[in-house]
């Protein structure tokens, strides 16, 4: 990252910083490696139909975009500040052939909740996922999809920490911090799991692991570590992890991917053994 060196002062060759860049993929982010998973064992399931929840749009054009490749319908409930704000994302994902509506909605009794007090109501991810697994119980060829927290996720995006050390191999490069942001936790956990095992095993102890979270939802910062719902109306199963609260409603800032109300089991119990940061 020659600019950013530049422009916060380094001089030399002491110090480098490298940017793991997943924007190049076919959605313009990281989730397309766990939504062509997804994609791909529904279809060898007999599944005909995946919905889902997404924040700023990433998640819900990765699972489109897979969905269209093996053709599967695809729905995706859009937190609304966000389909507000993108509507970009809402354009890629209907080019992909999915149905996406503005969340909360008046298409489900989680929605309603909030629509009917609120038809403005800027939605949360735990409101849309409530959304996603209410439509999924309706048919037995549908299944709900989950772009980050739980565990298989995480496992389908440690692809992108894998990269990261064959790529510093080849230059003879040991890195000694990792950084990322952490909404849910698929970003961070893919890129820094593939670490942590040589943290723990000596092969690299001191390398330091950072994760950042936004001020309007710090989960782990300023949250809880109990077992919580992972959605607003309590039909997703419960997890144990860092958590403001399921009826938490965080404001709607432009990264409408990083405000959840909890944090993946992984990245919080690596947060409260003090592995990470």
């Amino acid at each position: 990252a020659y600019g950013l060196e530049k422009e916060i002062g380094i001089v030399g060759d002491d110090i480098k910083i490298f940017y793991k860049n997943e924007s190049v993929s076919p959605t313009g982010s990281h989730k397309p490696n766990t939504a062509l998973a997804q994609a791909y064992y529904s279809r060898k399931d007999g599944i005909s139909e995946l919905i889902t929840e997404t924040g700023a749009g990433q998640w819900g054009s990765a699972l489109s975009y897979g969905c269209n490749l093996f053709d599967i319908k695809c729905t995706v409930y859009m937190v609304r500040a966000s389909f507000l704000q993108k509507p970009g994302r809402t354009i890629l994902m209907r080019a992909f052939n999915a149905q996406v509506h503005a969340s909360p909605s008046n298409l489900t009794d989680s929605g309603k909740y909030y629509y009917e007090n609120d038809p403005d109501h800027p939605g949360s991810l735990g409101i849309a996922i409530s959304e996603a697994v209410e439509h999924s119980m309706r048919s037995d060829k549908a299944r709900y999809s989950l772009g980050s927290v739980v565990n298989f996720v995480l496992l389908h995006q440690t692809i992108i920490g894998q990269e990261v050390k064959a790529q510093l191999n080849k230059i003879d490069i040991l890195p000694d911090i990792l950084i990322g942001c952490m909404g849910g936790g698929s970003n961070l956990g893919g890129f820094m799991i593939p670490f942590v095992r040589d943290k723990l095993q000596g092969k690299n102890p001191d390398i330091e692991i950072i994760g950042v979270e936004p001020r309007a939802c710090p989960s782990v910062n300023k949250g809880e570590y109990r077992w919580d719902y992972g959605d607003s109306a309590k039909k997703a199963p419960i997890l144990k992890m860092y958590t403001l609260g399921h009826n938490f409603i965080p404001s709607p800032i432009h990264s409408g991917g990083l405000r959840y109300h909890g944090m993946a089991p992984i990245i919080s119990i690596l947060s409260g053994k003090k592995i990470m940061s």
